[in-house]
């Protein structure tokens, strides 16, 4: 079959369109041919490689694919051959404390599939095999590449915004990279709670499509000053929640746009790891700060049934062919897109 492979970490470079053996399920898992899969910011830092975190190499990314059934393990009762499927992207051991809480964020097993397993074990292929647990039936109203660009970035906001921040009605929510897969659907998840958004983005077009998806209030942070503008929309209270997956770049305004009491929510670091913080700003205004990772499969369910309703919709930017997964990862650096980018294989 074809993949997107690295076989050393670099630049968009490194990736090779080529072949490699189908996978082989195990008795617990199912094959199937992916019909499309999604682009996460994780792809590049797995092909650029962390400190501290080791890949299998060679190494297929991909943490999100939709897909059709085409093998399933001799122990395998809930899929079918034939079934119309998504990922849910959180691998864990399903027996421990944690995951028998729901909380299989915290299993000492847990790994990002397509991001933290391999080798050779990712969306970006024709073929893909995943354990039976991680199999989800296909919202029907989707087509492949909206069910392929929503299960990651649906999990991350779902749990962030709903989980951790408890997020209320008539609280406000700044919402950093609106353009982003995840800031997309966070825009919609937070308006679902009833509470008013303030989207911000780096372009006047990307702030026109952030309202569309029904932000209230948009902010271009590379013409205004972000604080200042989030002052005026509240009148100088500031905002209750504040959600964060920029990092180094954005850290010192997000903690600043809090009134008293905020919570500050965040998943990523895509400008850097490094967030320095007024201490005075977080005990005298009695600030939250929360780290959120992943969800639960409870939680992505939730959310689908919400997508199968037509009250949160994928936002897609564009497909390109799989051998072109190199240049979607430049696509994404560049920050060149609004949602979500595609591959077909």
């Amino acid at each position: 079959m074809k993949a997107s492979v690295f076989h050393q970490h670099g630049g968009p470079e490194v990736l090779r369109h080529e072949d490699v053996p189908e996978p082989q399920p195990g008795s617990r898992e199912v094959l199937i041919q992916v019909k499309a899969s999604g682009c996460n910011y994780n792809d590049v830092w797995a092909r650029q490689g962390l400190p501290g975190m080791k890949f299998d190499l060679p190494h297929i990314s991909g943490s999100d694919a939709a897909g059709l059934v085409t093998v399933v393990g001799r122990e395998v009762t809930s899929i079918k051959v034939g079934q119309e499927v998504v990922v849910h992207p959180s691998i864990s051991c399903r027996i421990c404390d944690a995951c028998t809480r729901g909380h299989e964020y915290f299993c000492r097993h847990f790994r990002i599939w397509g991001f933290q397993t391999g080798p050779l074990d990712g969306a970006h292929a024709e073929y893909a095999k995943i354990p039976e647990a991680n199999a989800i039936p296909k919202p029907a109203r989707l087509t492949w590449e909206e069910a392929a660009s929503m299960p990651l970035v649906l999990l991350t906001s779902w749990h962030m915004l709903v989980t951790r921040a408890r997020l209320l009605p008539g609280e406000d929510v700044l919402i950093w990279g609106a353009g982003s897969g995840i800031g997309s659907l966070a825009i919609q998840i937070a308006k679902l709670t009833g509470a008013r958004v303030i989207a911000v983005a780096s372009t006047d077009a990307k702030l026109e499509r952030a309202k569309a998806l029904g932000a209230d209030h948009v902010i271009n942070h590379a013409t205004q000053d972000v604080v200042a503008e989030v002052r005026k929309i509240t009148n100088r209270k500031g905002v209750e929640v504040v959600f964060e997956h920029v990092g180094q770049a954005t850290w010192e305004r997000s903690v600043a746009a809090l009134g008293w009491g905020g919570r500050v929510v965040i998943c990523g670091n895509t400008t850097g790891f490094e967030g320095k913080t007024d201490l005075r700003f977080l005990f005298n205004k009695q600030l939250s700060l929360l780290g959120s990772h992943q969800g639960s499969k409870a939680e992505l369910l939730e959310g689908l049934r919400l997508v199968e309703a037509g009250r949160i919709r994928p936002v897609v930017d564009r497909v390109l062919p799989l051998k072109d997964a190199a240049e979607a990862q430049r696509l994404m650096e560049s920050r060149a897109q609004f949602g979500k980018l595609v591959l077909v294989p």
